[in-house]
């Protein structure tokens, strides 16, 4: 016999503070997917329709920007192999962009768009913004460590990966 012993170990205070935290946890990468979504989406469209982006040569042109950045670039064999054709690369960037962006805003594969703006982040930290000096100056590390959380922990709420992921633990239990 417990005599009168309380068995409960916190007040309804703390469960609403609990509540109130658990929710916290699990919409804080939330804001990021939303900013690196919408900032690659934005990135990609604009690429796609700046005339002079998307020329070999000229003032603003993709072409210039890497023979620019080439001598100063961790990997400069990197910048040659998108100078064999720079249009081609503009384009492969902008779309690449566009699909991280629209992969990350939805929550599609939420782990491989973030894979890939890492990688985009990545290569454009190694290339066009390596002379950044100082290194913080230069956004494409930032967006790289951006991308990382949403690497690891993916779309958890608000995407169609918890869409799908719910379907198909409705599936596996109808069939238990």
């Amino acid at each position: 016999m417990t005599h009168g012993m309380r068995t409960d170990t916190h007040s309804s205070y703390l469960d609403e503070r609990r509540d109130w935290r658990d929710s916290a946890t699990r919409y804080a990468l939330l804001p990021l997917r939303v900013f690196l979504g919408v900032t690659f989406i934005y990135a990609g469209l604009d690429k796609l329709t700046d005339s002079a982006f998307m020329k070999d040569s000229g003032s603003g042109s993709i072409g210039d920007m890497m023979r620019t950045v080439r001598d100063s670039s961790a990997i400069p064999a990197l910048v040659d192999l998108a100078l064999k054709n720079p249009v081609g690369f503009g384009y492969a960037i902008a779309f690449g962009e566009l699909a991280v962006g629209i992969g990350t805003l939805i929550g599609l594969l939420a782990r491989l768009a973030a894979l890939g703006g890492a990688l985009i982040s990545l290569s454009l930290w190694l290339t066009v913004s390596w002379a950044s000096d100082p290194y913080y100056y230069g956004n494409d590390l930032a967006y790289l460590m951006a991308w990382l959380p949403l690497v690891l922990a993916g779309a958890s709420v608000f995407s169609l990966d918890a869409v799908l992921r719910a379907r198909r633990g409705q599936r596996a239990g109808g069939y238990r």
